[in-house]
């Protein structure tokens, strides 16, 4: 198409090409002469799923995009904040439309249900996608009888797939951001050092509280082990060597500095420089919160539907719906950063010179 063409008049139903789009139901019940009511619907279902996964990786592709400049330009945060946003909006849709599913009787179900054998939901390729662009890694997944996930899927799909997990997903992309963070060291400030001061006093400050309390000894131990010590919550962040064990044995797996960097834009997020990294990686949360919790929606309507049976892909349908909630989270060391935060009161002050440098425009040259 030429640019002149823009300037001419096109009509609605040629523009979404309806005649296509409406033409692709073709329930295997009608043909087979036993015309099951509720397939249609459950076809559009998960038609309409395809069309949403493919507008969530249409706003990855921009985003890894704009992550991947060697520098990446303050000016373009607001459009990535915002483009993870719709992705959140999109997720929480796709969790709505769960309940139009469920208008679906499991008997209305058991009508076509035999014609779908072997296809699954577990052969979504965009789906599949979407999980490797936002970071999740093979070796976090739950195996399909044991066996890659990419097993179900074709040479070409499984070519794709790999070019994606290794390509550098968002995850990635994120930690190399935020290692670049510049205000962990400025000039004389030292955020490490000045964090663990401010958790030392604050910890000594409580344990003393409780001490001189009128609890009785089995409640002052039990608020003691919610206080911790430097030894606990805040070992990991203390000490870059243990923090190095944990990702090794994959308790972690965001790096050291990039967890410290977290920690300082949630610590500082009324900042006005760090206002905009806060929400973008609160957003990172609420996608990951999104998906688990479609994961789980999805799992509790195959219960509903099938009870204990097997899924018609061969996986263990509703048990292994509930373990992908619980496991296939991507953004895990994030969401542990909360155990970390001190109150506001407790904050150390910033010098001067970095309260002003984290107060207007920074870019570094």
């Amino acid at each position: 198409m030429s640019k002149s063409d823009k300037y001419t008049t096109i009509h609605y139903h040629k523009y979404l090409e309806l005649d296509a789009l409406l033409s692709l139901q073709k329930p295997r019940s009608t043909a087979a002469g036993e015309t099951a009511h509720d397939e249609t619907l459950f076809i559009i279902m998960h038609q309409v799923y395809e069309l949403w996964f493919k507008q969530i990786l249409t706003e990855l592709d921009s985003v890894l995009l704009l992550f991947r400049e060697e520098r990446v330009r303050e000016d373009n945060m607001h459009t990535v904040l915002l483009r993870l946003r719709r992705i959140t909006t999109i997720i929480d849709l796709l969790i709505e439309q769960i309940r139009v599913m469920e208008t679906m009787t499991p008997l209305d179900f058991l009508d076509f249900r035999d014609y779908l054998f072997p296809a699954s939901g577990f052969q979504s390729v965009q789906f599949r996608m979407v999980e490797a662009t936002l970071g999740l890694r093979e070796e976090d997944r739950i195996t399909y009888h044991g066996k890659s996930y990419k097993i179900v899927f074709t040479e070409e799909q499984q070519a794709r797939l790999h070019d994606i997990e290794t390509g550098g997903s968002l995850f990635e992309l994120i930690e190399k951001w935020l290692e670049r963070t510049p205000f962990l060291r400025f000039g004389d400030f030292d955020f490490l050092a000045a964090y663990q001061e401010a958790v030392d006093r604050m910890i000594g400050h409580e344990q003393a509280q409780i001490s001189n309390s009128q609890l009785s000894d089995s409640m002052k131990e039990m608020r003691s082990r919610m206080v911790g010590d430097s030894s606990t919550y805040f070992k990991h962040v203390l000490d870059r060597e243990e923090h190095e064990r944990m990702v090794a044995s994959g308790e972690a797996r965001l790096s050291y500095d990039a967890t410290i960097a977290a920690l300082l834009i949630n610590l500082y997020r009324d900042q006005p420089i760090l206002n905009i990294p806060f929400n973008l990686l609160t957003e990172l949360l609420n996608i990951d919160e999104g998906l688990t919790t479609w994961r789980y929606r999805h799992a509790q309507m195959v219960m509903r539907m099938i009870g204990n049976k097997i899924g018609t892909g061969g996986s263990s349908g509703h048990d292994y719906l509930a373990r992908t909630a619980e496991q296939h989270k991507i953004f895990r060391d994030l969401h542990n950063i909360s155990s970390l935060l001190i109150p506001r009161s407790s904050l150390p002050d910033l010098p001067p010179a970095v309260e002003r440098g984290l107060g207007f425009h920074f870019r570094n040259t």
